[in-house]
């Protein structure tokens, strides 16, 4: 089973100069929007969806499809690849305290039977946490849990005039969005930074000729 998730390189052209959307997350930095594939839709209805839930734009045209690339994961890490609840047990039978949405990370703890033990963690923020802020652990189906990822890259503009900076409130978080130019980017976190250089320097996309 393999989960598929979209990345989103907004891009709008102000006083000659190329800017990329990016978010500020209030406790995990630097980000491009981004998200997961839920069961049902395509990776372009996908992609409509995280940027208006993670942005609040709506007239956008995707510019290009730029590219994907699969991943798996190592060790004892795992994605949730359906939306699960979380048992006390390894039964669904226990009692099922908590849930995990899909594309979640978690790490393997043991197996037994049909299930899998996993552990789900938060910290107060993203690099260089002070403290564990939040923690699931619990038993999930073992059918659910995957390695393989594949993440969809698209460019995509804007159709609508916006303010420099704004806020939105998404995924019980306040995002404050803002455009930042591609040849002096603020410091997007790891492993997203990784994406953009994957897009321009191994798929060869460049965003500014195609504007």
């Amino acid at each position: 089973m393999r989960i598929d998730k979209v990345t989103a390189f907004i891009t709008r052209k102000k006083d000659n100069v190329e800017e990329l959307l990016l978010i500020l997350h209030p406790n995990a930095g630097i980000q491009i929007p981004a998200g997961t594939v839920e069961k049902g839709e395509s990776v372009e209805e996908a992609l409509k969806r995280e940027i208006t839930e993670e942005t609040g734009l709506r007239k956008i045209t995707i510019e290009k499809y730029i590219g994907s690339k699969e991943t798996k994961l190592k060790n004892d890490n795992f994605l949730v690849a359906e939306k699960t609840k979380v048992y006390s047990r390894p039964s669904s039978a226990s009692f099922d305290w908590a849930e995990l949405r899909k594309g979640t990370n978690v790490k393997s703890i043991r197996i037994s039977g049909n299930y899998t033990q996993i552990t789900y963690k938060e910290f107060d923020r993203f690099p260089d946490p002070n403290y564990l802020s939040y923690q699931i652990t619990g038993w999930v189906p073992t059918v659910i849990l995957s390695k393989k990822m594949r993440r969809h890259f698209f460019h995509v503009e804007l159709n609508e005039k916006v303010q420099d900076e704004w806020e939105i409130f998404a995924d019980n978080h306040k995002f404050k969005l803002f455009w930042s130019s591609l040849t002096n980017l603020a410091n997007i976190i790891d492993p997203q930074y990784e994406w953009l250089k994957y897009v321009r320097y191994d798929l060869g996309y460049q965003f500014e000729k195609t504007i």
